[in-house]
């Protein structure tokens, strides 16, 4: 009996073990070996056409560190980046403790209204605001001699960000509330029920039972709104594509630029690699932080 158990085992875990193969190779030819390369590659003077190419050690790091494009491209990231995660997360968060604490009949109608952002194309959104900036906007704000909307707010370096901004929230707060209200409904109704039997108030409730398990679900929130503050690319190209006067060129359109219309290949993985390891970076820190206060 016991070897038979023990070959139905071998045989389950190798039956298993070979579904896991065609997964495995298409991840590592399609996904590792890539990586692999162009780590290789960020050390040459590769122009991504030619054959030949030299090994010029971290001069093309060196080279993007020190360029003012680079320089203004991150700063462009990390401003976007803090603007988008404040308000997504704050705004997120305010819907998703509506749609948990109301009781209305048509709150499931009104949670897909919301929702329906998430499921549009980034690029298609872009091309849609685009036209609304440019013609409806302007329009209505001279109608209502409004200034600040008289004009499309993309045309000038100091306001562009700013329609960009707009867009990336609204097609993001939707998702984020969902992910946001399903970490509301963790909570144990019973901690709840003792906390009101204590006197707790609305804050204290908040404070001490709904945010310690909020925060995994809020973790994982802040870490893709960082991602993808700091990645975006979509919305800028059917926006502005980098303008007006490259005031928002974004790391991943300066990354493009370099690589595909500027052919120094090498030079972009380098740049790439450097906003991966940002990217990691903080994604390690603030999961690290938020691993020590969560609630299990």
């Amino acid at each position: 009996m016991e070897k038979k158990k023990k070959k139905k085992i071998t045989e389950k875990s190798l039956s298993m073990f070979l579904f896991t193969v065609p997964a495995t190779v298409l991840y590592c030819v399609f996904f590792i070996y890539p990586i692999i390369i162009g780590i290789m590659y960020s050390f040459t003077d590769w122009n991504g056409l030619s054959k030949d190419y030299k090994f010029i050690g971290l001069s093309n790091y060196i080279t993007a560190f020190t360029n003012s494009r680079f320089q203004n491209a991150v700063k462009f990231n990390i401003r976007f980046t803090l603007m988008a995660v404040i308000l997504i997360v704050g705004l997120s968060l305010i819907l998703a403790l509506i749609f948990n604490n109301s009781k209305l009949r048509c709150m499931s109608l009104f949670r897909g209204i919301y929702f329906f952002p998430a499921v549009l194309g980034m690029l298609v959104v872009g091309l849609i605001f685009n036209e609304i900036f440019y013609r409806v906007v302007p329009v209505i704000g001279k109608g209502l001699n409004i200034p600040a909307i008289s004009s499309n707010i993309l045309a000038s370096k100091s306001t562009a960000i700013y329609g960009v901004l707009i867009v990336h929230v609204w097609l993001a707060v939707a998702m984020a509330t969902v992910m946001l209200l399903a970490g509301l409904q963790s909570a144990p109704e019973d901690l709840y029920e003792a906390a009101v039997l204590d006197g707790a108030n609305r804050w204290q409730k908040f404070r001490y039972i709904t945010m310690p398990f909020l925060l995994p679900v809020l973790s994982v929130v802040l870490i893709l709104q960082i991602k993808s503050g700091l990645t975006v690319y979509d919305i800028i190209v059917a926006l502005t594509n980098g303008g007006p006067g490259g005031a928002t060129e974004s790391l991943a359109v300066l990354i493009y630029n370099h690589g595909f219309k500027e052919v120094k290949f090498s030079y972009a993985i380098a740049e790439a690699m450097i906003l991966t390891i940002v990217i990691c970076a903080i994604s390690f820190i603030q999961t690290s932080i938020s691993n020590k206060k969560k609630v299990y």
